[in-house]
């Protein structure tokens, strides 16, 4: 658990609400898994993030949000609902672009953040990624990160390269990163 305390005392976390979370989904059967940069950690050398990334399977986002917003506050967004707590600076986003919904079908337990969580494969956390990258709203800072953790998991899964589309291989390939 040394993990998780890590991450609760980065995140000023004194409220728990990465357990909370957890426990609301699995004491509803709400499915679900971890992406975006956590996920990253699972598969390659951790990094700090404030972010935790979720896709909640299509048919259970309802459900979902109706539920977590008994606990949490929820904001919406045209992909997603943030949730935010008091005394947490967790940023927890779910998905809900159903471009996403299949990765849930797909995940897998995997120890992250100290806890076994469902992490999506590493396929399909590339290719959200790749679509993060890819989006021209983004934030530069967070493009940044996208393309680092690209090339995160490259170094551990060279194979997924062919995957990668050419602009974002030239990016890496210009930097000498992958």
């Amino acid at each position: 658990m040394q993990q998780l305390a890590f991450w609760k005392l980065v995140t000023m976390d004194n409220a728990n609400v990465l357990e909370q979370l957890v426990a609301l989904l699995e004491k509803n059967n709400i499915r679900y898994c971890v992406i975006g940069g956590v996920a990253v950690n699972a598969y390659a050398e951790p990094v700090i993030t404030l972010d935790l990334d979720l896709v909640i399977v299509l048919n259970q986002v309802e459900q979902a949000e109706s539920l977590l917003g008994e606990t949490f506050q929820v904001t919406h967004f045209p992909h997603s609902l943030n949730l935010s707590q008091p005394n947490s600076d967790i940023r927890i986003q779910i998905q809900t672009d159903s471009r996403y919904s299949d990765f849930v079908l797909r995940a897998a337990p995997k120890t992250v953040l100290g806890l076994t969580l469902p992490v999506a494969q590493a396929e399909d956390v590339l290719q959200g990624k790749i679509w993060a990258a890819q989006d021209p709203t983004r934030p530069r800072s967070k493009y940044f990160k996208d393309i680092t953790d690209i090339s995160r998991l490259l170094d551990k899964f060279p194979e997924l390269r062919a995957r990668v589309p050419k602009d974002i291989l030239d990016i890496l390939d210009s930097r000498g990163v992958a």
